[in-house]
């Protein structure tokens, strides 16, 4: 079973821990986001037209729609 530590040293560590933290700048979360918000156009442009390529495929092996 792990060792139990006090809640003083318990919350020592936490601050200690806490202040490794480094948060991101404005900037890098606007590019980010920016970045995540164009993938995110890109890959549905990409299974819009990969959907109608497989749809047409079918139609034309099963013969429906002509």
């Amino acid at each position: 079973m792990a060792e139990r530590t006090n809640p003083f040293t318990f919350l020592q560590q936490v601050r200690t821990e806490a202040a490794k933290i480094v948060w991101p700048s404005r900037r890098e979360t606007a590019v980010s986001t920016v970045m995540v918000l164009i993938m995110a156009v890109l890959a549905a442009i990409f299974f819009l037209i990969a959907d109608q390529i497989l749809s047409l495929g079918v139609g034309f092996l099963l013969g429906v729609g002509s």
